[in-house]
């Protein structure tokens, strides 16, 4: 009884505003709301952005894992701390970190723009790096831990057979590790999904071009508080679908 009064006073802090929101969305505005060609661009470009986002993370996330992973590497508790800094760091200080690097005068953007005149910021190219930034983390922690768990003597087993190196990760290691690569995917394209801070210092706010659904929402709550909630209804509908999809690889594996 002790711990079920505190516990019950953290689900009622969690769950009352989600309550609260699909309350007091104003259901009798949502076909002409939702079906507004600003929200679905916004929708869209979220979808498309996240996808395409995801896609990277898990093309360098992988092998940054499987890195991070390998038993008695020097270094690695650094690497790892490097790697989580984006999960405690502000969004807006990592669009800001963005810009310093990627940015018409940054470190990257400098000379990528004298080159080609091309420069990141404010174009969809921005929001799917802000994406990867704040979405990167859960893939590599989600893989890492997956390789952490998996049994290694399948692959001493295959390498004692004569199997190359490249082999044993591709038909031994990864499927293996499917199930953790699939989590921290799905956990990844949630994350980039509703990113917001990073974006907006980023890639700003341009309708149909850098104005995802966050940012819908956080325009719409300025001028039109009703369209605000029926927003953030459909971003939690999404992230409750997320979470459904998750929910037996995430009981199994946290």
């Amino acid at each position: 009884m002790l711990l079920a009064a505190p516990a019950a006073v953290a689900v009622l802090f969690l769950v009352l505003p989600l309550v609260g929101l699909v309350m007091r969305a104003p259901w009798e505005d949502a076909e002409a709301v939702l079906r507004s060609e600003a929200a679905l661009q916004a929708l869209q470009l979220s979808v498309i952005t996240a996808t395409a986002s995801t896609t990277i993370v898990v093309l360098i996330g992988v092998p940054l894992a499987w890195v991070l992973a390998l038993p008695g590497l020097r270094g690695a508790s650094v690497l790892r701390a490097v790697i989580t800094i984006p999960l405690v760091l502000p969004p807006v200080v990592g669009g800001v970190a963005l810009f310093t690097v990627l940015g018409r005068s940054g470190l990257l953007g400098r000379p990528l723009y004298q080159l080609t005149g091309f420069a990141f910021p404010f174009t969809p190219y921005a929001v799917i790096l802000a994406q990867i930034f704040v979405a990167l983390p859960f893939l590599v922690l989600s893989v890492e831990g997956a390789l952490r768990a998996a049994d290694r003597r399948y692959e001493e087993a295959a390498s004692t057979l004569g199997a190359r190196p490249v082999t044993v990760f591709r038909r031994i290691t990864l499927p293996l590790i499917a199930p953790g690569i699939a989590a921290g995917a799905v956990l990844a394209w949630a994350r980039a999904l509703g990113e917001f801070g990073a974006t907006i210092t980023f890639a700003g706010n341009f309708p149909g071009t850098t104005r995802t659904m966050p940012l819908e929402v956080y325009l719409a709550l300025e001028t039109d508080p009703g369209s605000a909630l029926l927003l953030s209804v459909l971003l939690l509908g999404v992230s409750v679908a997320v979470l459904v999809l998750l929910r037996q690889r995430w009981v199994s594996q946290w």
